[in-house]
């Protein structure tokens, strides 16, 4: 089966900005600098590289290879693939994995984009001016248990990836990607120039990059490979989706070394953005999510120019929230319409309604549900277990697995042309020998929590 429409990217470009825009998440945005931090600065940055070229890489060019080579959603793609390999299309629940992944997550990460969208209008209205720290904390409070406006938020997030969804690959994602991640990498430049002269900019550079090998152990290592994996957004179906759409003559190599460095850039011009405020106003870096709806808020309280600068740190963020969420419904959005032939346009209006109806559930968890679980955990506690832990790292190993051992090798060396002979024989080795036992250390430390 064909990508739905036959469509692809129109050029590498859009391809790059969509592919970097899943990658970049909120949660890659304040925990890789914070990692980064408690980990030994840029002795963990350092070990971050190596696991990010050495397991990212590989496995983001296996997923876009069989994406390519199969030219279909996750689930087709994966058993075209084997079939053309002389193996079972059973495969194809690999792809189902990830589809199952990105879903599960849509339903959570609708919400946390309707706080970000809710902050974005706070930011518009007020500038969070006169915050305090109990202020801030009540705010949020206040927001979590203000079901019809988290729903508002989140319902407003969804129909601005649903309008991107429906109107197609080169109208709707394309167009969208090619302004909004230009902006965003805009915005964080600006930022971060902003925080130079604004104060506690020095102190921010000693905590990502000062080298501390003391630091640097079995956790700091495994912190690494961890961070490696999840920042670049594979096992979710995303990133194969987008493969389905690139045409042959897009180098897949060079596309996934230059998605890798800006996603890594990316975090870093975010630790520049978020850190000088954090220390120039004598706030918590390990407040982690709370660092951006309670501790940061704070800054922006005392900062001159603090109203813009909140303004601009939403949108950025907003940004980020949006491209990624489109990526993981697009993932899902593209196997419903192959699998029961459904236009696009009603597709999307599915996948989309969906996730609406379910991320009802992720709203309902922070209070009225709260103490309703599973195991000890709530319904956002649940699906993020279910998906972190157990279908994205098993999923990655899957897809290593079948890429090094599965494909044929004349195959995987047919879509990665652009490799010379060491080159492929290195990816081949990686894929094979390396990726599976690092991913199964992720599934195994991360069932025994």
């Amino acid at each position: 089966m064909a990508t739905a429409g036959g469509e692809h990217w129109s050029s590498r470009f859009a391809f790059l900005m969509a592919s970097v825009g899943f990658a970049v998440g909120l949660g890659n945005i304040w925990r890789f600098p914070y990692v980064t931090g408690e980990n030994g600065g840029a002795a963990f940055v350092i070990i971050y590289l190596v696991c990010a070229f050495g397991i990212g890489v590989p496995i983001l060019m296996a997923e876009l290879m069989i994406g390519r080579r199969g030219q279909g959603s996750p689930t087709e793609a994966m058993a075209s693939v084997a079939a053309e390999s002389g193996r079972s299309r059973h495969w194809q629940w690999v792809g189902g994995m990830g589809l199952l992944a990105a879903f599960t997550i849509a339903i959570v990460y609708a919400g946390v984009v309707g706080w970000v969208l809710w902050y974005l209008f706070k930011a518009i209205s007020t500038g969070f001016v006169g915050v305090d720290a109990g202020v801030a904390s009540a705010e949020f409070t206040g927001v979590l248990n203000d079901n019809a406006g988290m729903l508002f938020w989140t319902v407003i997030g969804l129909l601005i990836c649903g309008v991107i969804i429906f109107s197609g690959v080169k109208d709707g994602i394309e167009r969208a990607v090619s302004v909004m991640m230009p902006l965003m990498f805009v915005l964080l430049l600006g930022l971060a120039g902003y925080n130079y002269f604004a104060g506690g900019f020095g102190a921010a550079v000693e905590w990502l990059f000062t080298p501390d090998f003391s630091k640097i152990g079995p956790e700091a290592v495994l912190a690494a490979i961890g961070q490696a994996f999840f920042s670049i957004g594979v096992a979710m179906g995303g990133m194969m989706t987008y493969g389905s759409y690139l045409p042959r003559d897009i180098s897949i190599t060079q596309s996934v070394l230059i998605i890798v460095f800006a996603d890594t850039l990316v975090a870093i011009l975010a630790g520049l953005v978020i850190f000088p405020a954090v220390f120039n106003y004598g706030l918590d870096p390990a407040a982690g999510a709370g660092l951006i709806f309670q501790t940061l808020p704070v800054a922006f309280a005392q900062m001159p120019g603090g109203h813009l600068f909140s303004v601009l740190f939403f949108t950025m963020l907003a940004v980020a929230g949006i491209t990624s969420l489109v990526g993981l419904i697009e993932s899902v959005n593209a196997w419903v319409e192959g699998r029961f032939g459904y236009t696009r346009h009603r597709s999307a209006m599915v996948v989309v309604g969906a996730v609406a109806l379910l991320s009802i559930l992720s709203i309902l968890s922070y209070n009225v549900l709260s103490t309703f679980n599973f195991g000890g955990k709530n319904f956002n506690d649940t699906m993020d277990f279910f998906s972190n832990q157990i279908l994205l790292p098993l999923g990655g190993l899957f897809i290593a697995m079948f890429a090094g051992w599965g494909v044929k090798r004349a195959f995987s060396r047919d879509e990665l042309t652009t490799l010379n002979h060491a080159g492929y024989a290195l990816w081949h080795f990686l894929i094979r020998f390396v990726v599976p036992p690092a991913l199964a250390i992720i599934f195994v430390l991360g069932i025994k929590g």
